[in-house]
């Protein structure tokens, strides 16, 4: 009778990594490998990842059908939040880590396993949010990082799963390590390491290249209530279909591209590209009108709280009573995020042209020169004869040297 030995559940993709971990976990951890795809918009060809699982000794492969609740619960708060870190990259990956980690837990739980894994690299980003995440959910869980503790490198890695049989999808010719879900597509790797080479055009696997899209413009117009996309050009869909929508129809535009000098989370700077056409359409619309319902004192007071969140989920701290606080905020301030918006689509950019909504604190009467303005201008040089008076006072017993 052969001894049972102990479970290790695995985050799956199919890709090199992953699937060089199974062999890894199997023969250096002597563990049962419980291989988990958790479906985050990738369209995975369930048949095909099985097969490779089995293939490099995976004793289970588990399935899990995620894309709503990756929409509803996940991407819904970020975009609510305008989350974009740095200014630019819409959190496509760091948003699918801690639902993925929600489910290794929850399969940890129901297989007995005693720890979970993951591919992630000693300097990469990914391995703190499995593993805060994982330590948020059950502190009690092992977590085993094979890459980080034996750092085997991709031609390694390519090697290693030849040598088993292990068939992957990259190639020495194509070395570009890949992630996609619905809300972005990240790339790196490669010639992208070096600073001064331009994208290859192989690298987009998305976008059309803004130089040969359409030479006429598309408008979208999307319609939010509560903060939430309801409806594009007048048709009320599911925020999963309307998200799906938008990607394919700003794709056809080349939006969505992103080429940036990343700052990660262990310290070191990386050169990341991007796809994220739904999230940059969407997230310019939601922060347009969100702009127009409040007023200027929120408005900024939101953009701290934004910038606080995008922060928090880069750094794998979406389990943290922080985020739970900053969407108490957030919710707070979306019940008067209604209206519609139309973007524009044109040769790889999205803009706003247009929004309109009964909450819109925009006064014509109040901000137009011509004829019908109600604007008292009188009143303002009382109001900054207020404003001025302590930096009056102050510069008159320090004064600005003048020369």
């Amino acid at each position: 009778m052969t001894e049972q030995r102990n479970k290790v559940v695995l985050a799956y993709s199919g890709g090199l990594d992953t699937s060089v971990m199974i062999a890894v976990l199997r023969e250096r951890y002597d563990l049962d490998v419980v291989a988990v795809h958790v479906d985050v918009g990738e369209a995975p060809d369930e048949g095909r990842l099985t097969a490779r699982a089995k293939e490099a000794g995976a004793c289970d492969v588990r399935f899990v059908a995620a894309r709503e609740e990756f929409a509803e619960h996940f991407i819904l708060p970020a975009l609510k939040a305008n989350a974009v870190y740095q200014g630019t990259y819409p959190l496509s990956a760091a948003l699918s880590r801690p639902l993925i980690a929600k489910h290794l837990v929850r399969i940890a739980h129901e297989t007995g396993a005693v720890a979970v894994a993951h591919g992630a690299t000693g300097k990469g980003n990914d391995q703190v949010r499995f593993d805060l995440s994982t330590r948020a959910l059950d502190p009690n869980l092992r977590i085993i990082a094979p890459q980080r503790e034996h750092n085997m490198n991709r031609d390694e890695a390519m090697a290693f799963a030849a040598a088993r049989g292990i068939g992957v999808p990259t190639t020495k010719k194509s070395p570009y390590s890949i992630d996609e879900n619905f809300w972005g597509r990240s790339m790196e790797g490669g010639v992208l390491e070096d600073l001064a080479t331009p994208p290859p055009d192989d690298v987009w696997g998305w976008t059309v290249d803004p130089r040969k899209a359409p030479d006429t413009p598309e408008d979208l117009v999307l319609r939010f209530e509560a903060g939430v996309p309801v409806a594009l050009d007048g048709r009320r869909l599911p925020l999963l279909q309307l998200i799906e929508e938008v990607h394919a129809r700003a794709c056809a535009h080349g939006v969505g591209r992103i080429d940036m000098l990343e700052n990660r989370i262990v310290g070191i700077k990386t050169r990341e590209l991007y796809e994220c056409p739904a999230a940059t359409v969407l997230i310019r619309a939601h922060a347009d009108l969100e702009a127009a319902v409040i007023d200027r004192h929120l408005y900024a007071f939101k953009r701290q709280v934004d910038d606080a969140y995008a922060n928090l989920i880069y750094a794998g701290h979406w389990y943290a009573p922080l985020r739970e606080a900053l969407d108490a905020a957030i919710a707070s301030i979306q019940r008067v995020v209604d209206g519609e918006v139309t973007v524009r689509l044109f040769k790889g950019s999205a803009t706003v042209v247009a929004r309109r909504g009964n909450g819109i604190l925009y006064d014509k009467n109040l901000s137009t020169y011509g004829e019908g303005d109600a604007f008292d201008h009188r009143a303002a040089e009382g109001w900054i004869d207020i404003e001025a008076l302590p930096l009056s006072t102050y510069r008159r017993l320090h004064p600005v040297e003048l020369s």
